[in-house]
């Protein structure tokens, strides 16, 4: 039996019933009128969001990786929250602006930019971090056929990386940014090309609980900020540090502690090079903000054994939680937080069991399975027949992750503050 990681402490229930802001999970259910539906809890992130800006310098900006979660109501409220924008595509761009981000605030980077992206980014306003030279050739290009002065900054692929990290973008070849050797040339020929050179833009790794490694990175990151730009003779009007920071999703996991990397951060920002005194310094994050703020409710639909193994069959599915169901480039599966919201608190059972997702559309009969620990005993799971659950919508599972609602979009998205 393999162990389930541990639940965020954010999450309580009453009279067994889990609560997610404030509002019982079979509420919420009879609010969106049936399942699956993802529900996020706006307290959690805004709690997140005083954490950080406790914790980090007062100067330091703090903007948010919209690909963690792009819902449109969460959106809305995130312009408040944080100093900025990160976005990856141009639907992102799309629901950044809609959700009413200043376009000054507003970075895109990631490789692959499309010139129809790169001239709506350009005409609207916002910064794109160059992903190569070849890029920054197109934009120059867009910009001239725009009329307008493109914001440009350089996504650098540093010569170090996160030690730990989920996903290293640094230390080696990699997809994203021009490597450091090639930096400063590229940011020369862009202010030679007219454009307003906003700075550089380095992350060396994602997803990561070593709060020294961090330490270490972002002191290696402002060193190599401030040789390009010593190289380049101009001051960076920002700096993007990139993120990094993780969330404890599975056993053993131990959650970050940001307040060390505070510390450490604002006595490096206190002692910096004269080239980077002017400089304004960001970090970036996305999972780290939302990722606990939401539950994934999905009802029992059938209890079943086979040959001794229980399986929990439920409506949700795979294309609502791709990575927790093991299928995103996952080599060794381990299971993510995972409980029964109408028995909220009771003690597991000793016997495993294998929750099993429909996949979507519900008419294709493959599956895939969470392999998890149950919480709570078989005979306490609803009726194995189908059709009493049609009656009993007080019966969902929840699964706690980072979740997608707009990349593996459920039937329903409550947002509650």
């Amino acid at each position: 039996m393999k162990p389930m990681g541990p639940i965020p402490a954010w999450f309580a229930g009453e009279e067994g019933m889990l609560l997610v802001g404030g509002c019982g999970a079979a509420s919420l259910v009879d609010e969106a009128g049936d399942t699956p539906l993802f529900a996020y809890d706006m307290a959690i992130i805004e709690a997140q969001v005083r954490r950080f800006r406790a914790a980090m310098p007062a100067t330091l900006h703090l903007h948010y990786a919209i690909k963690a979660n792009p819902y449109a109501p969460l959106l809305a409220r995130m312009t408040d929250q944080v100093d900025g924008f990160d976005i990856a595509s141009g639907g992102e761009l799309a629901m950044a602006l809609a959700a009413g981000m200043d376009p000054d605030r507003i970075s895109f980077a990631g490789p692959g930019k499309r010139d129809d992206e790169l001239t709506a980014a350009i005409f609207a306003g916002v910064t794109i971090n160059l992903e190569s030279e070849g890029e920054g050739r197109r934009a120059l290009a867009m910009a001239d056929k725009v009329g307008k002065a493109p914001r440009l900054a350089v996504r650098v692929n540093p010569d170090f990386d996160l030690k730990g990290s989920g996903m290293r973008m640094g230390g080696g070849a990699k997809p994203f940014g021009v490597d450091a050797d090639r930096a400063a040339a590229l940011a020369r020929t862009l202010m030679d090309g007219g454009a307003d050179w906003r700075g550089w833009h380095i992350f060396a790794g994602s997803q990561n609980l070593d709060t020294m490694a961090i330490i270490e990175t972002q002191a290696a990151t402002l060193a190599l900020a401030a040789r390009l730009s010593d190289a380049v003779g101009a001051t960076p009007p920002l700096v993007n540090l990139g993120g990094g920071f993780g969330l404890a999703y599975f056993p053993g996991d131990v959650p970050l502690d940001i307040r060390p990397i505070g510390v450490a951060l604002d006595s490096a920002l206190d002692t910096l090079p004269d080239i980077l005194k002017p400089t304004h310094f960001a970090i970036e994050l996305g999972r780290w903000l939302v990722g606990e703020c939401g539950v994934y409710l999905t009802r029992v639909v059938d209890v079943k054994v086979s040959q001794g193994e229980t399986f929990v069959v439920v409506d949700g599915g795979l294309h609502h939680q791709l990575a927790a169901s093991g299928n995103f480039g996952t080599v060794i599966r381990r299971n993510y937080p995972i409980a029964v919201a109408n028995r909220f608190g009771a003690d597991p059972a000793d016997d495993p069991v294998t929750v099993v997702a429909v996949s979507a559309p519900r008419s294709i009969g493959s599956a895939t399975r969470w392999h998890c620990r149950p919480c709570r005993k078989a005979t306490s799971l609803p009726s194995s027949s189908p059709e009493p659950m049609a009656h009993r919508p007080a019966q969902p599972l929840f699964l706690v992750t980072q979740v997608l609602a707009n990349y593996y979009l459920a039937d329903y998205c409550v947002l509650n503050s």
